[in-house]
């Protein structure tokens, strides 16, 4: 029922934890296709594609939109979305007007808020519990008619988990995980406990969850559930008053055990029991050229009905719905386009932040640096910051270069905790092999790789 806790008394608000570093006292300034932010390679859009699907002709007025108006490549995030870097700051009117034409934009107001990843394979390979495409389509309907969602961080984000663990561990707010017995667990923020909730109504639950979220946290300068500390399980008592109030039956169980590090899905042909397959694609530090979304869209429009093109978390792009006859072909194409299509290449788990020139506080042009250093795989995946932010690293394990104004500094991050750095000079051959020593160090359980 969209929209009907904004009738209902608020609870009182949840304590905060004093002297938390996450409580804010000013506005969300997360950029989107309507708020652009201002860069020093010029402005930038971010682009909200929940799921990461996209019709092929919308792919293409994305491309078209960064030939004409930025800087010619699409730049891929850690949540699936898209950004235009470079943009002519006169631009917003001509892109949101572009972007309405398209679908891309069905709700000014809740343009920044449809935040939601979804299991890029679902519904292809025949893994999973079940195919969670409706769950995103009413899920996004639903974000999009609820006044009080309006309200919601441009940083909150929903997960809808086909049930086989890939995008369940990147830390939403509010995770809906599929069953096998055909109900769904509704996670709220990283909690071992979650709700057991009939399928049916999973869309539905995540709304619910994120209003209380709003609700409950009005007023306190938190923008996301793990900002709540101890106060999580207050909230999750409270979103099980609000789900029974709402008729859905909600009890609480143990959630499903998932590694700590997400499954990006591996490049080349995804088979399954259909009669097509999907390509899966690594793209080299999440920035597609022109005449490589050219080869992708092209592979996606040989498909009956227009065909679709699902960024990944992991900035990578998957091809549904490729005939079994012609997928190793159209492969081929889309390496030969520079696009990752295999796990042997050098770009398998190297991400990097935009870093210089596009970014002020970045101390480094960090793409030139992890391309010069580029060295074997590894097994872990790596990736270069422009300065301590270390905007859009991945989870789980990693080795985490950062540049320094004296050259850098590496160390492996793990569980959580970040070993001693290591100091290494800005050259080419000494930050490789101290990247190589450092990717190797696992031969332990694999982890994320941010540029497949």
């Amino acid at each position: 029922m969209v929209g009907m806790l904004a009738a209902m008394p608020p609870p009182a608000t949840l304590p905060v934890p004093t002297g938390a570093a996450s409580v804010r006292d000013r506005g969300d300034a997360c950029p989107g296709t309507l708020r652009l932010h201002r860069a020093d390679d010029g402005a930038l859009a971010r682009v909200r594609i929940p799921g990461g699907v996209l019709s092929a002709a919308q792919a293409g007025v994305l491309r078209e939109l960064a030939e004409r108006l930025g800087d010619g490549e699409l730049h891929l995030t850690s949540r699936g979305n898209v950004q235009l870097r470079g943009l002519r700051p006169d631009c917003g009117g001509e892109l949101a007007s572009r972007m309405g034409e398209s679908g891309l934009l069905p709700s000014e107001r809740h343009e920044r808020v449809r935040n939601i990843v979804a299991s890029p394979l679902s519904g292809l390979d025949g893994r999973g519990q079940r195919d969670i495409r409706p769950w995103l389509s009413a899920l996004d309907e639903l974000v999009c008619a609820s006044d009080l969602t309006t309200e919601l961080s441009g940083r909150f984000l929903f997960a809808l988990d086909d049930g086989r663990g890939d995008v369940d561990p990147l830390g939403a707010d509010v995770t809906v995980l599929a069953r096998a017995d055909g109900e769904a667990a509704l996670r709220i923020g990283p909690a071992e406990t979650v709700l057991r909730i009939p399928g049916a109504h999973a869309p539905q639950a995540a709304l619910i969850a994120a209003e209380t979220f709003l609700d409950t946290a009005r007023g306190s300068g938190v923008w996301r559930v793990t900002e709540l500390r101890a106060a999580g399980g207050i909230l999750r008592g409270q979103v099980v008053r609000r789900l029974r109030q709402a008729g859905i039956h909600a009890t609480h169980t143990t959630g499903p055990v998932h590694p700590a590090e997400s499954a990006a899905p591996a490049p080349g042909v995804v088979d399954g029991p259909y009669d097509t397959v999907a390509l899966c694609v690594g793209v080299p530090l999440g920035r597609v050229g022109a005449e490589q979304w050219r080869a992708l869209t092209r592979a996606a429009r040989r498909r009956e009905g227009g065909g679709e093109l699902r960024l990944t978390p992991w900035r990578g792009v998957v091809v549904p719905g490729v005939e079994r006859a012609r997928a190793a072909e159209e492969l081929e194409a889309l390496g030969a386009a520079g696009l990752i299509i295999g796990p042997g290449s050098p770009w398998t788990g190297v991400g990097a932040c935009v870093g210089r020139p596009g970014c002020a506080k970045s101390l480094a042009d960090v793409r030139a640096g992890a391309t010069a250093a580029l060295g074997p795989v590894g097994a872990l995946p790596v990736y270069w910051s422009g300065c301590e932010r270390r905007c859009g690293h991945p989870g789980g394990a990693w080795v985490d270069v950062v540049a320094a104004p004296d050259g850098y500094r590496i160390s492996l991050v793990r569980d959580g905790e970040r070993h001693a750095p290591l100091p290494v000079p800005d050259s080419p051959a000494a930050l490789a092999a101290a990247v190589a020593t450092a990717r190797g160090l696992a031969g332990q359980r694999p982890a994320p790789r941010p540029g497949t």
